[in-house]
């Protein structure tokens, strides 16, 4: 591994390619939002005072479901949670499919038929537990609105941020252990981590996001955002 990007008593970012700063594979469960391989990319975006010059070109790696594909292989049949796309093939092993439901407002672009696109899937893979009752499988967050200049993507500068509330619902159904996020992005999944108390090591390839992420854990825990 490189020389951490940021680390403080709980969490450590390191910025590089997750198939070469392979010290997450160390860690006990995977929680990571990895590009989903639709090739998103974004054009302008509304405002509250009009239209704003903000296109984003894409992520990194999101041309196919390679980079996914080959950090779920690498991590073998241990636990993971795992952010996807509803209109692609679930990743082998799947256990079950959770749907997370952004707020109010998101999704409104590239409507069908009148239905917002303001859901994601949310994969169990491996050998999770079973048995009667449980939570809902329906993850919603707590947040009044993702769209605007005040939503997340906005907020911490990744288009794809995901609020710590819902990776807070996530992390606090896995088992103890170290917390692994090779697509760590803005740091959702390790804010949330220090937010409960655990360890998580997290790499990120684009430095504009570690350097986001790093920002943010700085400041404190108990941060709502993605």
């Amino acid at each position: 591994m490189t020389t951490p990007y940021y680390a403080d008593d709980l969490v450590t970012l390191y910025h590089g390619d997750m198939r070469e700063a392979t010290g997450w594979l160390e860690a006990d469960v995977l929680v990571t939002d990895p590009p989903y391989g639709r090739g998103w990319k974004q054009g302008d975006t509304e405002t509250g005072r009009g239209r704003s010059d903000n296109r984003h070109g894409g992520i990194a790696g999101d041309e196919d479901t390679s980079l996914r594909d080959w950090a779920l292989s690498a991590w073998g049949d241990r636990l993971a949670i795992v952010f996807g796309d509803l209109m692609l093939t679930p990743p082998a092993g799947t256990r079950q499919v959770l749907a997370y439901e952004k707020a109010i407002g998101s999704g409104v672009r590239g409507a069908t038929a009148g239905f917002r696109r303001d859901a994601e899937a949310v994969y169990l893979i491996g050998r999770w537990p079973s048995g009667l009752g449980g939570r809902g499988g329906v993850l919603r967050t707590g947040l009044p609105s993702h769209g605007g200049p005040g939503g997340l993507s906005a907020r911490y500068g990744h288009p794809h941020a995901k609020p710590a509330d819902v990776m807070e619902q996530l992390l606090s159904a896995c088992p103890p252990g170290v917390i692994a996020d090779p697509f760590a992005g803005s740091g959702s999944t390790l804010v949330a981590a220090r937010n409960l108390g655990r360890h998580a090591i997290g790499v990120e390839v684009d430095e504009r996001y570690c350097e986001r992420a790093a920002r943010r854990l700085s400041q404190g825990v108990l941060s709502m955002g993605g």
